[in-house]
């Protein structure tokens, strides 16, 4: 197909109605878009172009490999050799640390300059723009997703999530609805990574909120029906924006009615 530039982009993101001084959560697959002039910096560039200087964009930069391997997070390794990775796993930097199936464009932005990251080990974001200090600072290891955390300040901010050629399973936000609702089966859980303790690198132990995500592709259908969801095409990819609190308040009420 023919190759896909920079200012098709930013028409598609004027199609939805991102505007300037918008602060908004990118979730992005480069691939679904098909060929795209550049590649990850193009849409990077046309992202901080469309929000300008007052605005802020924000994307998740997990590293979630740096949880322990009974997770399930190391592949094939075999349990006698999961003592291993804990004791040498590399302690976590944001400068450094590479983010884990997040996509190109993610992993392009993390060290884009101006950009900042939040220090939660496993979980972290970037953010670049006018409140990317307010959005990554204090991030808090049993806080991943709830209010306070990077997702929950997008929250008090109103910002906006855009979807490009990626679904709700993707959409980090609906964490956020998924530490504020109360169901049945809500539960916490003891999750483990490597970082730097005074110096030294150490195998931390943190409680926090259990979350698997299994049902928001649901929600994301059920969301898309109230008609608060503006789409465009760009490319093979489906373009989605959205406001994040009309998402996440959506999402409490559906699961607190139906998640077990």
């Amino acid at each position: 197909m023919k190759p896909i530039v920079k200012s098709e982009i930013l028409s598609a993101f004027q199609a939805l109605g991102l505007e300037k001084g918008a602060a908004v959560m990118v979730h992005t697959s480069l691939s679904k878009i098909g060929y795209v002039c550049g590649g990850a910096q193009t849409v990077i560039e046309a992202l901080l172009e469309a929000v300008g200087g007052e605005g802020t964009v924000m994307m998740p930069a997990q590293s979630w490999k740096n949880l322990d391997p009974e997770d399930g997070v190391h592949g094939d390794v075999e349990e006698a050799y999961w003592q291993v990775i804990r004791d040498h796993w590399p302690a976590y930097d944001k400068r450094l640390t590479p983010t884990n199936t997040m996509g190109a464009v993610a992993e392009m932005f993390r060290s884009w300059p101006g950009t900042l990251r939040s220090d939660h080990p496993a979980r972290s974001v970037a953010a670049w723009g006018k409140y990317a200090e307010y959005l990554t600072s204090g991030h808090d290891l049993s806080n991943i997703f709830g209010d306070g955390s990077p997702i929950g300040r997008l929250y008090e901010l109103d910002g906006d999530v855009l979807l490009i050629g990626v679904g709700y399973d993707k959409n980090t936000s609906l964490h956020l609805a998924d530490a504020r609702a109360e169901y049945p089966g809500k539960h916490t859980c003891v999750e483990h990574s490597a970082v730097m303790e005074n110096g030294k690198r150490v195998w931390k132990a943190y409680e926090t909120l259990f979350v698997d995500g299994e049902d928001f592709v649901q929600i994301g259908e059920g969301f898309e029906q109230t008609g608060a969801v503006r789409k465009t095409l760009l490319g093979n990819a489906e373009l989605r924006l959205m406001k994040q609190r009309k998402l996440v308040d959506f999402a409490v009420e559906w699961i607190e009615k139906y998640r077990k």
